[in-house]
């Protein structure tokens, strides 16, 4: 069976699972296309083999010939679009955020647990990632003893103009977030976020941020979010547990030494890094899909829980103070 798959936005990372999946992956076609630009929806089109370009994104939720969704528009139409997927009963895989408020992304769930199975995928790739699967099979496998700390840095050369010190949370270390509850398996309960001496490339933001959060269990995290560090994109995580350290290694190849100096490459930017990641998650997704599971992967739960302390932390940011992050109970659909 080839899965017949629409795309909701066809912007950069729309685009790029278009080829994703066209060029690369396995098991599914692109049959339909739709985003506010009708004119990058057509272009898009053109380079398919067979794809309907649609006026509205609820049209495309209702072409008898998609099989499934993914949702690649801006932030704001994420709720409508999954829920208007869930209502179809299409499988549906969101970039993050699920949604832009913690009240969307609990409407997204009642819709899920109202259909009565899973069928909504979140877009956080690096759970897809080989280094970060080998870190969390060496935690699990209590290699290290239990977990007491943990550490995650987000560096990126730069940022555009339109980026806010808000950003640095809720698009930056919304992923620190996300990874760092998958790897220990628990839930956070609160948050601190500190800034450090301003960087004098970051003009008025506050760069860079170290954001101190506790788990349910009393584990340390620190999320470094550095977002004008210029030589080049770094993502760094380390448990520190009772018996051992363990850490994500470096992403070069080799190491060269040369000219007095010895060093390695450090990738340019997100799609460099998580390339391979982006296939996997994709690629596991169509299987699910294919095999009737709906959907896998990061739920609406987590995308919930990842927005909820995205909140929180915009709180402490603000107010300087200590933020409690309450989820309430968790549906059992997610457990």
């Amino acid at each position: 069976m080839t899965l017949k798959v629409g795309v909701i936005g066809t912007g950069m990372i729309g685009q790029d699972h278009v080829r994703r999946i066209t060029q690369v992956l396995s098991g599914a076609d692109i049959v339909a296309v739709s985003d506010a630009n009708a004119d990058v929806a057509r272009e898009v089109a053109a380079g398919l083999k067979e794809a309907t370009v649609h006026a509205t994104g609820q049209q495309l939720i209702d072409d008898p010939n998609v099989d499934a969704v993914i949702v690649t528009s801006s932030g704001p139409t994420h709720e409508e679009y999954v829920v208007a997927s869930i209502a179809a009963g299409k499988p549906v895989f969101c970039e993050k955020p699920l949604a832009t408020t913690t009240e969307g992304c609990r409407n997204i769930m009642a819709a899920e647990v109202a259909h009565g199975s899973r069928l909504v995928q979140v877009g956080f790739m690096r759970r897809y990632d080989a280094a970060y699967r080998a870190l969390k099979v060496t935690i699990d496998a209590g290699t290290v003893g239990a977990p007491l700390m943990y550490y995650s840095g987000h560096r990126n050369p730069s940022v555009p103009e339109s980026y806010t010190k808000d950003m640095a949370i809720v698009d930056t270390a919304v992923h620190d977030f996300d990874v760092t509850r998958w790897l220990l398996g628990e839930e956070f309960a609160a948050i601190r976020v500190i800034a450090a001496k301003p960087n004098s490339h970051g003009g008025e933001l506050l760069d860079p941020l170290l954001m101190i959060l506790e788990t349910d269990s009393g584990v340390l995290v620190n999320v470094e979010t550095s977002v004008n560090i210029r030589y080049g994109y770094d993502i760094r995580g380390e448990v520190v547990g009772e018996t051992g350290t363990a850490a994500l290694a470096d992403r070069g190849l080799v190491v060269l030494r040369s000219s007095h100096h010895v060093g390695g490459a450090v990738p340019a930017d997100w799609r460099e890094r998580f390339i391979d990641a982006y296939d996997v998650e994709l690629q596991e997704w169509i299987n699910a899909v294919v095999a009737g599971e709906g959907a896998s992967g990061p739920s609406s739960w987590d995308g919930f829980a990842a927005q909820v302390v995205c909140d929180a932390g915009v709180d402490a940011l603000h107010s300087g103070e200590r933020v409690e992050i309450e989820l309430g109970d968790k549906p059992a659909l997610y457990a």
